[in-house]
């Protein structure tokens, strides 16, 4: 239900985005999703929980918009090294909310876990008045006296002065159109975008949910080692509890911030091919090695074992989302950035609400064909990534369609 209201949002707040501003729709994607997160952790019932989470996805769809700006403002020789380099901030994020699962989940429960999990939203929201809103969109909206302003602000914050000159750029009347995206220039760039975007996604979220089911059920050579001697001492109990889940261990907890730390083990590696190959051959490896990987999980290993290879796949399925964020926002212009994003951002969340249906559900009657599922998928996806047919390394970003 997270996926199902960021897909529902992604286009609208992308097309709001191209209109009226990236700044102004992240800030109230922030807001959004923090109090709705925050009000998540007083839900009575199961129904109201499922609902504002719902909510809060709605909110968190905007935050794409964050990534739009940055690119927005890095000159093209920067964009393949200070991108990807925003998988530190992603994977302490992930280590921080691990580790407080830990300490507070045993103790004060999920309640208090999301409630905390909150204040970081919140807190962000005061350090807005230090972004500025994209120069880029402001001249396309033919707002140029903003975005020379901004830009004397850079260079006075850089100790530089402002080229001579003045900002001259068509405006464009119309922005934001989703019609744009399936245009003859931008159709089969589209599609195959979303496909790769619906793939990544569906692995990602599959590795992730695969991990701890995987950890959960002790399912380790295919066998579901979880029925221990305490399992059936307790299970009067768990019969009459609506909730059947084995709590995770402290190494359970070890686990996955190990390997959560995969997250940016690649990103050295992946800055030098999206750099030097370009990003369709790089997205080409390392999707059709996170489908290798996804097949090494069927063969019968010691626990250590699986989390070498979870270590391995969330660095690669993380590196895979790290060149389709770059690419996206470098292929389509300004005018039709945001939209392209949100578009892709929507049809993604499709894939992230198919992983658990296949990680949880169908792992549980069939772990081969599960995993066999995720590897075909990046297979296909590896495919479509090195058929695209426009490489944007070294491209200057399009201002106009």
């Amino acid at each position: 239900m997270v996926f199902f209201g960021y897909m529902l949002f992604s286009i609208l707040l992308g097309f709001l985005a191209d209109r009226y501003g990236r700044l102004k729709i992240l800030l109230i994607s922030f807001i959004w999703g923090a109090y709705f997160s925050l009000l998540t952790s007083f839900s009575p019932s199961y129904g109201w929980f499922v609902f504002l989470r719902c909510l809060v996805g709605c909110g968190v769809a905007g935050h794409a918009q964050g990534l739009i700006i940055k690119t927005e403002f890095l000159p093209t020789k920067c964009r393949g090294f200070m991108l990807p380099l925003a998988q530190v901030f992603w994977l302490t994020g992930s280590l921080l909310i691990i580790g407080l699962a830990s300490v507070i989940n045993p103790t004060g429960g999920w309640r208090w876990l999301v409630r905390t999990a909150s204040l970081p939203g919140i807190v962000l929201i005061f350090v807005f008045k230090f972004i500025p809103e994209s120069a880029r969109f402001n001249v396309s909206v033919g707002n140029s006296q903003a975005a020379v302003k901004t830009l004397k602000w850079i260079a006075k914050i850089n100790r530089s002065v402002m080229p001579e000159g003045t900002l001259k750029e068509p405006i464009m009347e119309t922005r934001g159109r989703l019609l744009d995206l399936i245009d003859r220039k931008y159709l089969r760039t589209s599609l195959q975008i979303w496909i790769i975007w619906l793939g990544i996604a569906f692995a990602y979220y599959g590795v992730i949910l695969a991990s701890s089911e995987l950890l959960e059920r002790n399912m380790i050579c295919g066998v579901d080692q979880s029925v221990t001697e305490a399992d059936r001492n307790h299970a009067s109990e768990e019969s009459q509890s609506p909730c059947r889940c084995h709590l995770l261990s402290q190494a359970d907890y070890q686990t996955m911030m190990i390997s959560t730390i995969g997250d940016i083990a690649l990103n050295p590696l992946n800055i030098l091919g999206i750099n030097t190959v370009g990003r369709r051959i790089s997205l080409f490896f390392t999707m059709g090695t996170t489908g290798v990987f996804f097949l090494l999980l069927n063969i019968c290993m010691t626990r250590t074992g699986l989390i070498a290879i979870l270590f391995c796949l969330r660095a690669l399925v993380s590196a895979n989302f790290s060149t389709i964020y770059i690419y996206t926002a470098e292929v389509y212009p300004t005018v039709m950035r945001a939209v392209g994003m949100g578009a892709s951002g929507s049809l993604c969340r499709i894939g992230a609400m198919s992983a658990p249906f296949i990680a949880q559900v169908l792992m549980s009657t069939s772990m081969v064909g599960a995993l066999c599922l995720f590897a075909g998928v990046c297979f296909i996806c590896a495919i479509s990534a090195i058929t695209l047919p426009i490489e944007t390394k070294g491209r200057a970003l399009q201002q106009i369609k």
